[in-house]
């Protein structure tokens, strides 16, 4: 008999489906939103944000929130008893990500129903996100299924590596991945191997670091070729709202990439900070944005999820010549 499944997380949904368990799902986060079809699950739960619209604003916000002792998401316990689920996918890698997994195990002691399982995903590093795909098909008896969804990503993977090795024989580019615009942190955990990958120098961080936040001054010190602005749980629309921000907290008129119009914002949400089966797009985006010649064909693919800036904040289309 199929596993009921409840995933509280967007990367764990994408997991769930890449295995082929898509009609297993009784219960998705209230961020869940791909692959589409998803409408219609029962939402397990909300966001306790009050909903600023500013980077800085969210930024004070969440800390309040963790300096109170809370978690910033609350699972709907009504919903999750009705739901029923066998498994639970969650995480204990981000507490502003998703809901804590103290809050989990808390929930599931109160459940009338005792025996479920959760599985719960921790992933720092590339090959992480491949043994969490593993883990979660193997929860839901689908190894084999893991195992295929694995040997296909990681092919593409592959793929663009090499690709991106021998474009950067010509050049292999300083890149700066940017997590969070205000105050400005900088992508960790897998970034820097993707960034590596790519044909690339990631700069500040190394693989499995946590996001660090950089000062004004200290980002004054680097010398970006490239950066690339990918807001945690941003779309490219709300990215774009607050473009006036990068030149007040980038070291703008001095950096090479932004002269050169080497400065992209990507969307954020779908892309590059879930460690899940569309880490490979990531992927794809990076090596396009790196080596923006070797790569039109990503480029095409990703037009409307990237956005090229010059160095006035005005945008040009990915899969344009990216000379300012």
């Amino acid at each position: 008999m199929n596993a009921r499944v409840a995933s509280l997380l967007p990367s764990a949904t994408e997991i769930v489906c890449a295995v082929g368990a898509r009609d297993e799902l009784v219960g998705i986060s209230h961020e869940c939103d791909f692959p589409p079809g998803l409408e219609g699950l029962p939402v397990l739960t909300r966001a306790r944000l009050r909903g600023s619209r500013s980077s800085r604003g969210i930024d004070a916000e969440v800390r309040s929130i963790i300096e109170d002792a809370l978690s910033v998401y609350e699972i709907e316990l009504d919903r999750l008893e009705a739901a029923q689920p066998d498994v639970i996918v969650t995480q204990d890698l981000c507490d502003v990500c998703a809901v804590s997994l103290d809050d989990v195990h808390a929930a599931v002691a109160r459940l009338a129903k005792k025996d479920v399982r959760i599985v719960n995903l921790h992933p720092k590093h590339l090959d992480d996100i491949w043994s969490d795909i593993l883990r979660v098909a193997d929860a839901l008896g689908r190894a084999e299924q893991g195992v295929r969804a694995i040997f296909a990503l990681r092919g593409r993977t592959n793929e663009i590596e090499q690709r991106s090795a021998r474009a950067a024989l010509a050049e292999r580019p300083r890149v700066l991945s940017v997590e969070w615009m205000d105050p400005v942190m900088i992508g960790g955990m897998w970034m820097p191997e993707l960034i590596a990958m790519a044909g690339a120098n990631p700069l500040v961080t190394k693989p499995g670091d946590h996001a660090p936040t950089l000062t004004r001054e200290a980002l004054a010190a680097l010398s970006p070729d490239v950066v690339l602005v990918k807001p945690c749980g941003f779309s490219l629309e709300r990215s774009l709202e607050e473009l006036d921000v990068l030149r007040a907290s980038l070291p703008w008129d001095t950096w090479r990439a932004v002269r050169e119009g080497r400065v992209f914002i990507a969307d954020g949400n779908a892309y590059f900070n879930r460690p899940g089966p569309r880490i490979v797009e990531s992927l794809e985006i990076l090596a396009a944005c790196a080596h923006p010649d070797a790569f039109p064909d990503f480029r095409h693919r990703h037009r409307d999820t990237v956005v090229r800036l010059d160095a006035n904040l005005a945008r040009h289309a990915f899969d344009t010549d990216s000379s300012a």
